[in-house]
């Protein structure tokens, strides 16, 4: 449940220094004594952020003569953080890092001070901590802080500094990094897997298809299901003694140009055989499974495979497995999937037919072994493979490679799941934005607000206002072309995400008609692009987090909450008859169990985990229930509303589960985004980033989340009249129910 916005913007800024240079000296300057006259930032030190000031202070140090000073300005922006950064390659062999280091505060508010740390692999970050968890405040002197990570096998670069994300100043200096316990100097170095040796097919698969006929394609299914199968059950793979990717291309050509049954089989057993001998372990089967995510093999009998493969593929089902796979990983004390040693491929902007088949079989594989939810995507995941071999196959560019690939990603029906900050996809979909915002309300797009308020004014648009059509379409036929392309766990939000990219274009003005009084209108309003408007401009927009919106009630928006602020705001909550909680917004903290220990009088169950397996992949778990709250009489006693719609996703979501536990609570609202649990990154060739909720969140009584959201015990939506009133009917309801109404 983490906070997905700020996690890709740090996704994004770190990718692009991943790109530059890892090549550093053995002294990689952690006390910033490496500083050349007139520089801004000491030897290999960098700035990451943007709007804070970063300098080599030479008044204030800790040891030496230099430290580093961060700065907000004084007209910081939302959102925005500044934090100076190194980067050092993972060549060294452990199993912890840990980075340590000197703070010094002055005046830290209305944020955090921190150091930072996040491990990258191949595809992306593998581990991440800036200590935001600790809210790290106020004016203090030289404070040692440490930051404590797994550091797998399979890391390439250590990415440390400090972050500053609030109003005030920090220094920071004498950094030490330390792998299992020894300093870096002395950590031993860690030797190259065969994996990392293979190199033959960098420049390309070397494959090329073009017309498949129905058994090329039904072959290709095949191997692309038994390729996924050895990668993730075979333990020379997971040794790291093989590229998977590379050996792929390998099989390929021999069961593209097979001539019979039996040649095919006899490629197959000879790829496998070469694997390598490995030790086998009968696995039992778990007897506290979610029964419906046992692994399906039921595929490979329907291949009709020869007894002697069979006989082989049944011992690598039986295989002994270790937890350390080169290519999945489960996260320490979360259990989501990490999907490691994935080559992105960067520089293959449109992968050729071997990579983009490559991409298929990959992501394919990802959800069925480790998507908790796939017994809940409503179709037979097996069939969609060969149903998108020749879409893949047949993708002649870069935009249709990459819509074939958001296609496949919207079948799994998972509101985390998307492909992200894609410059060919935003040129597809529109790099222009009317000014004003849209919402699906009894159905319709409404006018609700504006990204910028003069503009959105100029535009002709007023609150209230439907839009009927768009450049002479009619929405419900604009809304049938976008589904297939508009990954989400349920209608309501694909309806709420098709919303925002309504009035978005690459012209310069878009021809809508619409309903105003009753009465049809046509207007030509213009577009701009993202510089010009934020699109983001209403996201958590409120105010504060807490108010009294009467003498009796209180109101919290976590869209803007810290934990920091709950012992000063307690106070008047708890002496109110009616608390409201909206949880229309995204959490700006994770106040699940702080705020619990308000709310309710002793520790109460409000959710289950199922996680995947390294020893059996595809099966999934249920662990025992998470409970929040303590042993307390002076809980809160009034009535407690919560309120949640559409735009309630994931971290919102699991803090409407927890809370809703409390004595006389009511969920109102309309049905949620329905995407709970941490997520989990996925990459594929050409660069394309995604992810998946990687654990499964079920209710103490097994209830599910995952598409189906967090049900309101009273179902409450606005109305197209109360938009144009301006009233807030699901604030109003709230507001009843505490009344006794």
């Amino acid at each position: 449940m983490k906070q997905i916005l700020f996690t890709l913007a740090l996704c994004c800024q770190l990718s692009i220094l991943t790109a530059q240079t890892t090549t550093q000296p053995t002294d990689p300057n952690l006390s910033f004594e490496d500083h050349q006259k007139g520089s801004q930032f000491p030897k290999n030190w960098f700035q990451w952020g943007a709007g804070y000031s970063l300098s080599v202070d030479s008044t204030q140090a800790n040891e030496g003569k230099r430290s580093m000073l961060i700065q907000s300005p004084a007209d910081r922006k939302t959102d925005t953080f500044g934090c100076v950064a190194t980067k050092i390659p993972a060549i060294y062999e452990g199993k912890e890092i840990e980075l340590r280091g000197y703070l010094k505060l002055e005046n830290v508010k209305n944020g955090s001070a921190g150091l930072l740390m996040r491990i990258d692999g191949v595809s992306g970050m593998l581990q991440f901590d800036n200590m935001e968890q600790k809210h790290i405040q106020g004016t203090s002197d030289w404070t040692q802080y440490s930051i404590k990570l797994p550091y797998s096998q399979s890391a390439k670069v250590i990415n440390v500094g400090a972050l500053l994300t609030g109003d005030g100043k920090m220094w920071v200096d004498n950094l030490e990094l330390f792998v299992d316990g020894k300093p870096l100097r002395e950590a031993a170095m860690k030797q190259p897997l065969a994996a990392e040796l293979d190199k033959e097919f960098d420049q390309g698969s070397g494959i090329a298809l073009n017309q498949l006929t129905a058994q090329q394609i039904t072959d290709l299914a095949e191997i692309g299901r038994l390729w996924g199968f050895l990668k993730y059950y075979h333990p020379a793979i997971a040794a790291g003694k093989h590229n998977w990717d590379y050996e792929l291309f390998r099989i390929l050509p021999k069961i593209i140009n097979t001539k019979s049954k039996e040649e095919k089989q006899q490629a197959i057993y000879t790829w496998t055989s070469k694997l390598g001998t490995f030790k086998a372990n009968e696995v039992e089967k778990f007897e506290d499974g979610v029964d419906k995510m046992e692994p399906d093999f039921s595929w490979i009998n329907e291949d009709n495979y020869s007894s002697k493969l069979l006989s082989r593929l049944d011992s690598v089902k039986k295989a002994e497995r270790i937890d350390d796979h080169y290519y999945i990983g489960l996260t320490a004390h979360v259990g989501n999937p990490e999907f490691k040693n994935e080559n992105p491929y960067a520089t293959m902007k449109y992968p050729d037919a071997g990579y983009r088949l490559l991409s298929l079989f990959r992501y394919w594989n990802m959800i069925e072994y480790y998507f908790p939810y796939k017994y809940l995507i409503g179709q037979d995941w097996q069939k969609v493979l060969p149903e998108f071999v020749p879409k893949f196959i047949n993708a002649t560019n870069e935009t249709e490679y990459k819509l074939a690939a958001l296609a496949l990603i919207a079948r799994i029906h998972d509101t985390h799941a998307n492909i992200y900050q894609d410059p060919t996809l935003e040129k597809f979909f529109g790099n222009q934005y009317a000014p004003v915002e849209l919402t699906f309300v009894e159905d319709k797009p409404v006018v609700t607000n504006y990204f910028h308020q003069v503009l959105g004014e100029k535009s002709g648009l007023k609150i209230g206002d439907v839009i009927e059509t768009i450049n002479g379409k009619k929405i419900q036929q604009i809304i049938q072309e976008k589904m297939p392309l508009t990954p989400a766990s349920n209608y309501p939000t694909q309806l709420r995400n098709i919303a925002r990219d309504l009035l978005r274009t690459n012209d310069s003005l878009l021809t809508i008609t619409y309903i105003r009084d009753n009465k049809p209108e046509q207007l030509k309003i213009k577009a701009y692009d993202k510089k010009t408007i934020n699109i983001y401009a209403n996201y958590n927009s409120r105010d504060t987090s807490f108010k009294m919106i009467r003498p009796d009630v209180s109101y919290l928006f976590p869209g803007k909450i810290k934990n920091s602020y709950l012992p000063s705001i307690s106070p008047e909550l708890l002496k109110s008859k009616g608390f409201v909680i909206d949880l229309r917004c995204y959490p700006s903290d994770f106040i699940v169990f702080s705020l619990a220990n308000y709310l309710l009088p002793e520790p109460t169950g409000f959710a289950k985990f199922s996680v995947g397996s390294l020893a059996r992949p595809g099966t999934f778990t249920l662990g025992s229930s998470v409970k929040n709250g303590s042993v307390n009489e002076n809980y809160y006693k009034g009535k407690i509303v919560i309120i949640v719609n559409e735009q309630s996703q994931s971290q919102a979501e699991y803090t409407a589960m927890a809370f809703s536990t409390a004595p006389n609570v009511n969920v109102i609202g309309s049905t949620t985004a329905a995407a709970d649990g941490n997520v989990s990154g996925i990459v594929l060739p050409g660069n394309v980033n995604t992810m998946i909720s990687g654990i499964g969140v079920y209710y103490p009584d097994g209830r599910e989340t995952q598409r189906i959201g967090i049900v309101p015990d009273i179902e409450v939506k606005p109305t197209i009249k109360g938009i144009r009133e301006g009233r807030d009917e699901l604030l109003e309801k709230a507001l009843a129910i505490i009344d006794g109404k």
